[in-house]
This record gives structure tokens, C-alpha cells and sequence, in this order.
């Protein structure tokens, strides 16, 4: 019989490649298999990531998407060490907010946003925090 090997907590995944400009300028262009940003700040994330959404006590909406698609992908490159959380950590979460805005999203809820990020999500920048790979049937 043969298995899988996957990593579970994801329920999007991106059907067209989104790319930005955003803050963070790494030294050297990072690039990986869904993520790609150079050093003038331009961010690729490629057809076929799959992320969470927001995350938290909130709901899914419409102006939260695009955020949390940034931001998710922002946090992974801290967790695979490709960023550092020290220096980009507060710059991810204020692109989150930014792009909510933007989006749409009311002053007061992009605000609780910001802070539950800053105040509650520091583990999931964290390298140790990396989903390790799952295989089925075990």
C-alpha cells in the first residue's frame, strides 16, 4: 500500500499567483516553492499556496483575505529562517493591517487585529514552530 505525506492546518489555497510590493527588502532575494520576494520588496506568492486565513476569534470575511494571505506567507519565511522575526515580525503585521484597510475593513476591528497579531501570534514566526509533515495511512 502506498501513503501520503502532507501538512495539515490549511484551508485556502491560492488559484492565481498574487504579487505586491511591500516594506521588507531582504539582503538577498528569497525563493521558495510558493514564496518568492526580492530585494526591492517585491512579493511573489505562487498559484497553489495553501494558508489558513485569519486566524484567531474572528471570522473569514472578504476584507481579512488578502491579509492573511500576506501575512501567513510573511510568517512562514520567518519560520523557515529565511527572515528574521526580530527585525520583520512588526512589519508583517502592520502590512496585515494596511492590506485590511485597504480592503475595506472597519478602524476599530483592524486595530484588534493588529493587536491580537502583536500580543498572541509570536509562536507562529517562531522557527520551532515549523507543522512537520504527516504521513497516511501511519
Amino acid at each position: 500500500m502506498s501513503s501520503i505525506v502532507y501538512r495539515d492546518g490549511y484551508k485556502y489555497q491560492l488559484q492565481e499567483t498574487y504579487a505586491l510590493q511591500i516594506e521588507i527588502q531582504p539582503a538577498a532575494p528569497i525563493q521558495t516553492d510558493f514564496i518568492d520576494l526580492d530585494t526591492a520588496g517585491n512579493l511573489s506568492i505562487l498559484k497553489g499556496y495553501a494558508w489558513d486565513g485569519p486566524s484567531g476569534p474572528t471570522y473569514d470575511t472578504l476584507t481579512f483575505m488578502r491579509g492573511s494571505l500576506v501575512h501567513d506567507a510573511l510568517y512562514q519565511l520567518m519560520r523557515e529562517s529565511h527572515l528574521d522575526p526580530k527585525i520583520h515580525r512588526d512589519i508583517a503585521d502592520r502590512i496585515l493591517v494596511r492590506l485590511c484597510k485597504e480592503d475595506g475593513m472597519w478602524f476599530g476591528r483592524a486595530w484588534w487585529v493588529y493587536l491580537g497579531v502583536k500580543y498572541f501570534a509570536s509562536f507562529a514566526a517562531d522557527p520551532a514552530d515549523l507543522k512537520p509533515p504527516t504521513q497516511a495511512p501511519g
